[in-house]
C-alpha cells in the first residue's frame, strides 16, 4: 500500500523547518547506507548528532503524532528517528531495497523496517527530476509531492530517487516498525478504518458503526505484533 499524506507539515512548522535547513551542514549520504545501497547512493545528509538534526527530528516527530492519517496507515510501534537529505547537481539514489533492520544510534535499539517514509521539504517547482519511483505488483509509481506532504510505502519495495538536474531536493526520510507487520493485513485495517470514519460522519448513531468498530479492534488484536 502506498499512501500520500498531505500537510504533515504546513504553515509555521514548515517555515521553521526551512529556516533550520538553511543553517545545516551536510555530509556524504552514504554514511547511513548499507553495503549494496552505498554503491548506488549519491546525496548529502545532515549529521545525525547535530543540533539542527535534533531540532528537525523533534518537529517532524511531533507532527507525526498529531496526524490521524499517518497513525491509521502506519499503526506505528516504533518510528526510526527521522533523517534529512539533499539531492542536487545530478545526484540520485539508484534502485535498492531498504535494510530490514536499522539500529538507532548507539542505543542498542533495533527497528524492523516495515514501512519507509519520505517527507518532502522542497516544492516541486524548485527542482527538476528527483522523483521517488516505487515499484510494486502494479508497476512503477513516480512520486513528487508538495513541501510538507509525506508518502508512506512498504520498505520491502524496490525504489529509487531519479537524478536532480536543477535546484535542490530536500526531504526527511525514516522507517516505521508497525504494530501489524503484514502489509496486506495493514491495508485491510486501513480501508476498514476509513469506511468506519465515513459512516460515523454521516450516520453516527447507526448500529453498524459499533459493529464495524468492534471488527476493526478484534482484527487489530488478532494481527498486532507488539
Amino acid at each position: 500500500m502506498i499512501v500520500a499524506i498531505p500537510e504533515v507539515l504546513s504553515g509555521a512548522s514548515l517555515h521553521t523547518v526551512r529556516q533550520l535547513l538553511e543553517q545545516a551542514s551536510w555530509i556524504d549520504g552514504r554514511k547511513t547506507a548499507g553495503h549494496q545501497s552505498s554503491r548506488v547512493k549519491e546525496n548529502e545528509q545532515i549529521p545525525e548528532d547535530s543540533a539542527v538534526a535534533r531540532d528537525l527530528r523533534n518537529l517532524v516527530l511531533s507532527a507525526l503524532e498529531r496526524n490521524a492519517l499517518f497513525l491509521a496507515a502506519a499503526l506505528p510501534h516504533r518510528v526510526f528517528p527521522p533523517l534529512f537529505n539533499r539531492y542536487q547537481g545530478g545526484q540520485q539514489f539508484g534502485a535498492h531495497v531498504d535494510n530490514a533492520i536499522r539500529m538507532v544510534g548507539n542505543t542498542g535499539l533495533r527497528v524492523r523496517t516495515d514501512l519507509s517514509a519520505t517527507l518532502f521539504l522542497s516544492d516541486p517547482q524548485d527542482y527538476d527530476g528527483g522523483e521517488l519511483v516505487i515499484d510494486d505488483t502494479y508497476g512503477a509509481h513516480r512520486v513528487k509531492l508538495p513541501a510538507g506532504h509525506l508518502v508512506l510505502y512498504p520498505a520491502s519495495s524496490l525504489h529509487q530517487v531519479l537524478p536532480v538536474t536543477r535546484g535542490a531536493r530536500l526531504a526527511s526520510f525514516f522507517w516505521v516498525q508497525s504494530m501489524v507487520r503484514d502489509d496486506g493485513e495493514r491495508t485491510l485495517l486501513f480501508d476498514l478504518d476509513h469506511s468506519i470514519r465515513g459512516l460515523r460522519a454521516t450516520m453516527p448513531d447507526h448500529a453498524a458503526v459499533v459493529q464495524l468498530t468492534a471488527c476493526y479492534h478484534n482484527l487489530l488484536r488478532r494481527w498486532t505484533d507488539v
